[in-house]
């Protein structure tokens, strides 16, 4: 549960066509954009602040950077989706820190891909279900 995700990005334009594509496979739109960030998630909750992953370039000026052992998951409706995101992420210039299948150590239906963006942010997308749902 969130309120909201921001990430740092140091090449906005570039992040907002990594990002158009990604959030794109999962469902979700650009919603909001401005001359040092953009929001994804659904329109209605843009209104509020809410439920949305925001991507900007630091307030502060300094570059932006990612941390060891932070991550940012996803939620995938499916293994299909989680897969389809994991392509076009590549497809985008995100490197692959995971291909897609299951983490047991997780629990038994967690089906996950991890990609690194294009600022060395680490996301996670991840469906909970098994294979049948």
């Amino acid at each position: 549960m969130y309120s909201h995700v921001t990430l740092g990005v140091n090449d906005l334009d570039a992040s907002i066509a990594f990002y158009d594509g990604v959030m794109n496979a999962l469902g979700y739109e650009r919603h909001s954009q401005g001359e040092s960030f953009a929001g994804y998630g659904r329109a209605n909750d843009a209104m509020l602040g809410i439920n949305s992953l925001w991507i900007l370039t630091p307030i502060n000026g300094e570059p932006a950077s990612g941390g060891n052992g932070t991550n940012i998951a996803l939620d995938a409706p499916d293994r299909k989706t989680v897969r389809e995101f994991h392509r076009v992420a590549i497809k985008l210039g995100g490197t692959d820190d995971g291909q897609p299948g299951i983490r047991e150590e997780a629990h038994a239906n967690f089906y996950a891909a991890y990609i690194i963006d294009l600022d060395g942010n680490k996301l996670v997308v991840v469906c909970h279900l098994d294979e049948n749902e």
